[in-house]
């Protein structure tokens, strides 16, 4: 078992052939990798912080990280209390993505937090740095590979996944770009790629994309994937090894993850399940930083409903721990 592994471009090469043994998989948190066996029951998609004035007005002077954490902590401490172990923070570079912060965050609450590489090209590219627009994919690809092997913004903390984000319908030469460098740098790093899409059209024009480059679908995450209503569309991308994020689950739409959730189990594709809440968060600009919403409706609301629907302890293990620690395990995922 790795107890504490200095992430050196050594290792790194071991790591990304595939040479060690399953149970010594790792996921890379803030604080470092530690052994997948260890991240638990997980929230794959949520946030803490998410600024939205823009990648040309975006700074760090806009929050106290110090007032977002006394903020934020009681509301990882509630999902502690609940058993969560860990908790995938998804706010990008230039949308308030701020490694410090998440690590005093981890720090204090006892909880594991993942944050990310990659860019954000959904809202008008409003998220997108000025050379995004210029750069090849192979450019932006070599900047989050560095993030990866030495850091980002000096900070020490490395990214746990690469976050991308797309429009909503066919894909733009740009945000093809984004999934092109995000591929590329999937086959450097191992980092599985969480892409903000919500339809099925973009979904699968991604997916032809990253197979294009030698990417399996194993290594992508169709963020949003309960916008798209054709349920036909999840066992199609599932069945390819596309994993299936339903994460917007609140007190008001439970019924309508249930459906999809049985419609998943009815064609035995529970094993491509991830579940959140894509709750939070702290709003720069805004009083007290606005109105936070917590993270507790899956243990509170939807695992008592799955129960009563017949779902085994086991699949809810598998939708909450297993499910997670495969999708976020770092290792190269070919065709």
């Amino acid at each position: 078992m790795i107890k504490k592994i200095v992430f050196s471009a050594f290792y790194s090469m071991i790591l990304l052939s595939q040479c060690i043994s399953k149970k010594d998989a790792i996921i890379m948190t803030v604080n470092g990798p530690i052994p997948v066996v260890k991240m638990g029951v997980t929230l794959e998609h949520e946030h803490i912080l998410v600024d939205f004035i823009g990648a040309d007005s975006i700074s760090q002077q806009r929050w106290d990280k110090s007032k977002v954490a006394e903020i934020a902590l009681p509301y990882l401490k509630q999902i502690k209390e609940l058993g969560c172990q860990t908790l995938i923070e998804c706010t990008p570079a230039y949308l308030g993505r701020d490694p410090l912060l998440l690590k005093s965050i981890s720090d204090l609450s006892g909880i594991n937090i993942l944050t990310n590489t990659g860019y954000y090209g959904a809202m008008d590219n409003k998220y997108l740095p000025k050379y995004a627009f210029t750069e090849s994919a192979d450019q932006l690809s070599s900047r989050w590979i560095y993030e990866f092997y030495n850091g980002i913004d000096k900070t020490g903390v490395k990214p746990g996944f690469i976050k991308i984000s797309v429009g909503s319908g066919n894909l733009s030469e740009l945000h093809r770009k984004l999934v092109s460098a995000a591929a590329r740098t999937h086959l450097k790093t191992g980092l599985t790629i969480a892409s903000h899409t919500g339809p099925a059209i973009p979904a699968f024009e991604e997916l032809q994309i990253l197979q294009k480059e030698g990417v399996s679908p194993e290594a992508f995450i169709w963020v949003h994937a309960q916008v798209e209503k054709d349920l036909s569309t999840h066992i199609k991308a599932a069945r390819m090894g596309a994993w299936i994020s339903l994460d917007g689950i609140n007190d008001d739409n439970l019924e309508d993850y249930i459906r999809i959730l049985k419609n998943m189990k009815e064609n035995k594709l529970l094993g491509k399940v991830l579940l959140s809440h894509d709750a939070g968060w702290y709003h720069p600009g805004e009083e007290n930083g606005g109105k936070y919403r917590g993270y507790t409706t899956i243990f509170t609301k939807l695992l008592p409903l799955l129960k009563k629907e017949n779902f085994s302890k086991r699949e809810i293990h598998q939708l909450l721990v297993t499910n997670p620690a495969e999708a976020f395990t770092i290792r190269i995922r070919k065709i």
